[in-house]
């Protein structure tokens, strides 16, 4: 976590929306977790959202300060020292426990897309990532239209399709 903030301090990243998601589930999870005194899946709940940060930079450029910002006040309790440190590389001023501990918000946590097997005559052909409120029609369209699954039917012919919301799409030809 030292490297990411060193690496992402100066730089000026803006947040982007998988960013915004994942900074609101990381307090969320290691907020449960610490009101759970499960203190040891606190620790390993670090870890892993280290990891996830970590490539969202590689893919990015780095991390938004107010991502930083946030997981070093999470962090501050159980490692202080380092806590403070980073508190001020990343330019705070003050001791980083005279603030609030940081909120989420509900509305980021919510999923936006699902993946959804599409499955022809039976037999899982592809996944697709799909909006989260789309219609049984609305999958269909996108089931069909996908390259890999217009591959797998060829110049066979459609002779129905059933879309179950957030699971799948199954699509039968002839």
């Amino acid at each position: 976590f030292w490297n990411l903030v060193m690496d992402s301090k100066d730089k000026d990243i803006q947040p982007t929306k998988e960013m915004i998601k994942l900074r609101h589930k990381l307090v969320y999870d290691i907020e449960q977790r610490f009101n759970q005194f499960s203190l040891n899946t606190v620790i390993s709940g670090f870890m892993e959202y280290n990891n996830k940060f970590i490539e969202l930079a590689k893919k990015e450029g780095g991390i938004d300060k107010e991502t930083l910002k946030t997981f070093v006040t999470l962090l501050a309790p159980f490692a202080p020292h380092i806590g403070e440190e980073l508190w001020a590389m990343i330019g705070k001023e003050g001791s980083i426990f005279d603030i609030s501990w940081p909120e989420f918000d509900e509305s980021a946590l919510v999923k936006d897309e699902v993946e959804v097997v599409v499955q022809i005559n039976g037999k899982v052909r592809a996944k697709l990532s799909v909006g989260a409120n789309m219609t049984k029609e609305e999958m269909e369209k996108v089931a069909l239209e996908n390259d890999k699954v217009q591959a797998s039917i060829g110049d066979k012919t459609v002779v129905k399709v059933i879309a179950i919301p957030k699971k799948l799409i199954n699509i039968v030809v002839k």
